[in-house]
Order: C-alpha cells, then structure tokens, then sequence
C-alpha cells in the first residue's frame, strides 16, 4: 500500500479535502522531529505531512533534525516522500516562478548528522541516482497539467546556510553547471536513500542568485510576489479538485475545526493555535466556494468540564449560497443542536 509522506512548509498542510485529519507527535531514536506529524486521507490515499522546520518556522536549516524526520516517517510505512522547498535559481532560463524536478544533487552542508549508520555499525549506499523516477515523472506530468511552468531534471546544490553564498560562490556553483540552491534537502535524500523510501523533490523558483547582475534589485516584496503567485497556482489546483467533486455531489461535509471550541481565553497566549484551530476553513477560501458552519453536537461532560460545541461546515459551489443555506436549513429542522447551547458560566470557562 502506497503511504505518501510530505516535507514541506506550512502552505503543504492546508490542503482542501483532506480527510481524517489528526496531528500526532512520533518518537524516533534519533530525537525529536520538527514537529507532530499530520495524518489524513486525500483521495483515497493515505498521506503524512511533516514541516520541516517546525509550524511556526522554527528549526533552521542545520538545526532540523533529518535522522528523526526520516526514522518517524519509516516507521508510520511512508513508502514514497516528495519534498517541497523554495530555491535560489542559478540559470537564466530558471526565472522566479518556475519549478525543476530536481534529479542530483551537490552535498555543501558540514554541520548535519547524514546517515543513520556510524560506530559499530557501518553501511555503504549509493547515491549516483538519488531521487525515484517514478514519482518524479508523476509529479512532472501533474504539474504539466495544471499548466505551471516546469522543467524535469536540475541539479541542486545544498548549502549549509543560514547565510546565503558570496558572490564568488555563487559563480562557482553556475561553473559547476548546478540549477538551483537551497539549504534543507540534504541529507534528506540521503537519509531516504538509506531508509529505502522513495524520494523526489520539486524547487520551487523565488529569486535568482547573486551571481544575477540584477540580484541587487531583488527586494523582499519581489520575493513575496513570487511566494504569492506559487501560491495562486496552488490554488487553482485546489479549486480545480473541488469542481471535479461537484460533478458528482451537491455538497461537501467537512469539521468545521480540528478540535470542539475550546474555552474563552484557552489559547489567547498562543495565536498559532487559534490560527490553526480555522485551518479547515482555509480551503473554501482558497478554492472560491461558498460556505457555511452549523452546530453539530457537543463533547461529553467528563470530570466537571463543561459539553463543548462542535461545528460541522457544508461546502458548495461557487454562487451555490442557495443550496447550501437549503441544506443546512433542513439539517438544523432535523437535529436541532442550533437551539441549545454550552454552559456560559464565567467561573467554569475562566
């Protein structure tokens, strides 16, 4: 059975029609991992979200722990990995924007632990091919299809970072005819390589090098600009999935949250988890849809806490508003959970 694992940043996991969705934190021998893993069902395929540097950006390229990233997707049966990350372009013909299936690699990192073998135990693996074909290929045939602009084979060079090459470096590296730069995929391959998981990797194209004469004019807002419009193009991949669903049915049910509410001031410590606590709302947004949340029921009353409300949101076409308002009209006629409602008392809440 296919287990597709994802390593990426947070723009990965906001993914429209994922079902089953539950993070879950797994041990590794090697460490802790970036972060708690995200499991869910896309499609009928199983898949295992993992970010990279942590939800929040908080691991650097060098303080990421590989060896426990890769040991904990082994060990849940990811069978296939496809990497995400943002590069630097080192070719004219690579503009921001673009993508290159990345098939070799250059290793410039020098602080990272890459292999899981050491005293007592060594092994040697081969890395003269060190991506899978097979979901290279996959992954370049759908991006063809949505229409991104994509290129098949590149060679990235990784550097350890977090500072960005010299000019001179950076010249070298075009000598050395790679395509893109980035800091995070290794010893990902590597590590992959050693675990015997299948692994590709897609650059994602946001600015060119310095060796670029007109690098200096890139500017923070050029960057986003880019990040914005890879994002676009993310979308209309979504919006394109939820129109094939509306083929075949009228609406969509979805949680309208992870977890039921939580209590009034629970979390105002911590707006990343407020902030996740919407991210299954994300996708109607990202996707045009029309859409609405009604009560569903409530949590038990366990140990004296009080029954919390849980939301269940419908998903329509986009300018179906009727149909959906109609729908959840007739669910709250059958159910009745929009009449009652949680115990408001300040001291059980507070």
């Amino acid at each position: 059975m296919t287990v597709l694992g994802i390593l990426g940043g947070s723009g990965v996991y906001d993914m429209a029609g994922l079902k089953n969705a539950e993070w879950r934190r797994i041990a590794s021998p090697f460490g802790e991992t970036s972060d708690e893993f995200l499991f869910g069902v896309l499609d009928g395929l199983d898949l295992v979200f993992v970010p990279r540097h942590g939800r929040g950006h908080r691991h650097s390229p060098t303080s990421i722990n590989y060896r426990a990233n890769i040991d904990a997707l082994k060990r849940v049966g990811v069978t296939d990995i496809l990497s995400l990350s943002a590069c630097g372009s080192l070719r004219e013909d690579l503009p921001p924007g673009h993508f290159v299936v990345i098939d070799q690699f250059i290793d410039r990192t020098f602080a990272r632990e890459k292999s899981f073998f050491g005293d007592g135990l060594v092994a040697h693996v081969s890395m003269a091919q060190p991506t899978c074909n097979r979901l290279a290929e996959a992954v370049h045939d759908c991006a063809l299809k949505a229409g991104f602009p994509i290129k098949f084979g590149g060679t990235y060079i990784a550097m350890e970072g977090p500072q960005f090459s010299s000019l001179a470096e950076s010249k070298l590296y075009r000598s050395w005819g790679c395509d893109v730069i980035g800091m995070t995929n290794m010893p990902e391959a590597k590590l992959a390589r050693e675990a015997e998981i299948c692994y590709a990797t897609v650059a994602m194209v946001t600015d060119y090098d310095c060796w670029h004469p007109n690098h200096d004019d890139v500017t923070v807002e050029a960057i986003i600009k880019v990040l914005t419009e890879n994002a676009d193009r993310a979308r209309t991949l979504i919006r394109q999935d939820f129109l094939k669903a509306f083929e075949t049915v009228d609406a969509i049910v979805t949680p309208t949250a992870p977890t039921a509410a939580f209590k009034l001031g629970e979390k105002a410590a911590d707006p990343l988890q407020m902030w996740l606590s919407d991210i299954f709302t994300i996708s109607c947004n990202l996707a045009g849809l029309c859409g609405i949340s009604i009560p569903c029921g409530f949590t038990s009353a366990t140990d004296g806490q009080p029954r919390l409300p849980i939301g269940l949101q419908l998903l329509g076409k986009p300018f179906g508003e009727e149909s959906i308002l109609r729908i959840a009209h007739a669910y709250e006629q059958a159910t009745g959970w929009h009449t009652q409602q949680p115990p408001l008392d300040l001291g059980v809440w507070s």
